[in-house]
């Protein structure tokens, strides 16, 4: 399997500096990262890990939730994925990933409600992403459209 790489060039402190974020195996862009930015409501243009890791971990269930629902003879028409990832205080020190919330919404043919939610909670326990992130609370919230 294929090893995917990105890079990040941080230049100040913790408090006063800043980095740059490269998305290296793709190419496909270089965003800037900030500390005071990533521990606040508001963005201003910057990315954060925590966000990085919501685009991951939507993306990856997604694919994980599509490939099930076809080996459930279903018939994926649409699904939407949104991953929340929060960033909350250490009981040990510092700052961990404290929780993520998936929502999915699914457009789906041959599969009723009840078989929707056992295909998106096997989704969520084989995606993964959500294996790299064994011990952080997920929570899921599932529903045909």
């Amino acid at each position: 399997m294929p090893t995917r790489s990105a890079r990040t060039i941080w230049t100040g402190g913790l408090q006063d500096g800043s980095g740059r974020t490269e998305l290296v195996s793709s190419g496909l862009g270089t965003y800037d990262v900030s500390f005071p930015r990533r521990s606040v409501d508001t963005t201003e243009g910057f990315t954060s890990p925590e966000e990085l890791i919501a685009a991951a971990h939507a993306s990856c269930y997604a694919m994980a939730l599509s490939g099930g629902l076809g080996r459930a003879g279903a018939t994926s028409i649409a699904l939407t994925v949104e991953a929340d990832v929060s960033l909350g205080p250490d009981p040990a020190g510092g700052f961990r990933i404290s929780g993520v919330v998936l929502r999915v919404r699914g457009r789906v043919e041959g599969l009723d409600q009840a078989g929707f939610l056992a295909a998106a909670e096997a989704a969520k326990a084989g995606c993964p992403v959500s294996k790299a992130l064994t011990g952080t609370e997920i929570t899921l919230d599932a529903a045909l459209d």
